[in-house]
């Protein structure tokens, strides 16, 4: 025999719309604690930031902690959003429990960029300002920021590389910004006709001319290889680090106008390079 419920429509309405209404205000309220939090953070974390430059912190410091700061306050605000909604605490809890593994092979990377990060950090293999480059890459710049998970270079023609923290800490680096002052080191081809005590002398005049080299260090001008087609002359001075790429590449003009006017011929070589420099950086 079949029952016949008599079914109150209206009031099962009525009672579906008030959890809607329920639901979509506490919604509403979560998307306001988030939107109010998020601006609230960003208020605190240039105050943070403010403070920290005051108290004259290395700014690779000051960017990874502001960066996460930024992160561990929006959880902590997404998790109160979350919870006004209705979602228990422990419920999140035991969610992130049972998810613990496959959260932690998901962001097996993400750590590992941010334990990176806390490992440039301690050690200061470069900071904020230095010209770094990765050997085996084409990634060199200028450190501009360094954020929990990422660190930005930007290169002399203006270009941002990202470069996770991870691979930073692992990889082989030369800095070279970290000293005050570095060694130019430039040889140049002469022909077997030409006269090395006068390439000596005209070499001695351009660096002594040059009032960005440190006198203190001296100058090595010297005969470093006898080959096929040149004698190949060394010169060798130290610069501030800050006037390395222009007083290298000022040496190098000088030195063929020099050359020139007293008639010291630099021999062309097909294979080899008459000037011979190292790869052309800051």
């Amino acid at each position: 025999m079949l029952l016949k419920a008599n079914i109150d429509w209206n009031q099962m309405l009525q009672k579906y719309m008030d959890v809607a209404i329920s639901l979509a205000g506490k919604l509403i309220v979560g998307l306001l604690i988030i939107f109010v939090g998020f601006k609230l953070i960003q208020i605190l974390v240039k105050i943070v930031k403010t403070a920290l430059e005051k108290a004259d912190i290395d700014y690779g410091v000051i960017s990874f902690s502001c960066s996460f700061l930024k992160i561990a306050l929006r959880c902590v605000v997404i998790f109160m959003a979350v919870s006004n909604v209705g979602v228990g605490v422990s419920s999140i809890v035991a969610l992130l429990g049972s998810a613990g593994v496959a959260v932690g092979l998901a962001l097996q990377g993400t750590l590992s960029n941010v334990a990176g990060g806390v490992l440039l950090l301690i050690l200061k293999p470069f900071q904020v300002g230095d010209y770094i480059v990765l050997t085996g890459t084409e990634c060199e710049g200028q450190v501009a920021a360094m954020d929990i998970f990422y660190t930005k270079l930007k290169t002399v023609d203006n270009r941002v590389i990202v470069i996770p923290n991870g691979t930073l800490s692992n990889s082989n680096l030369i800095n070279n910004t970290k000293q005050d002052k570095r060694l130019i080191d430039i040889s140049v081809g002469i022909s077997y006709d030409a006269d090395i005590r006068e390439a000596k002398r005209i070499l001695k005049e351009i660096a002594a001319k040059e009032t960005r080299i440190l006198d203190e260090e001296g100058v090595n001008i010297f005969v470093s290889s006898l080959a096929d087609s040149a004698v190949m002359m060394g010169i060798r001075c130290w610069v501030p680090t800050e006037d390395y790429i222009t007083t290298k590449w000022q040496l190098n003009e000088e030195i063929k106008l020099k050359f020139d006017e007293e008639g010291i011929e630099i021999p062309y070589q097909k294979l080899d390079v008459c000037i011979k420099n190292e790869k052309t950086t800051i």
